[in-house]
């Protein structure tokens, strides 16, 4: 399963122990509320206000909001790194 974003939720630490995937819990992901949100705001983004199936399909990608979304466990590299290989699996997709 990807998400909205492209994260592949099986390789994800969270999946099935915190999260069921973006699509079954609308986005309403556990860390969201460290963003001062309910719901991620990727997905609020992608499937709320542009109303796509997932971010590939925006012109945009990748926007700010794959920026300003780092994991503060990530370096700013890591984080680098984790953008391209996302937007590589949504164009492929």
């Amino acid at each position: 399963m990807t998400s909205v974003c492209g994260v592949i939720c099986d390789n994800c630490k969270s999946f099935n122990a915190q999260c069921a995937g973006c699509g079954a819990i609308e986005g309403k992901v556990y860390w969201a509320p460290y963003l001062g949100s309910d719901t991620c705001p990727l997905y609020a983004c992608c499937v709320g206000t542009m109303n796509l199936p997932h971010c590939g399909k925006c012109e945009k990608l990748p926007c700010a909001l794959y920026y300003d979304t780092r994991d503060p466990s990530v370096s700013p590299e890591e984080h680098e790194k984790g953008i391209r290989e996302r937007v590589d699996i949504l164009r492929r997709g």
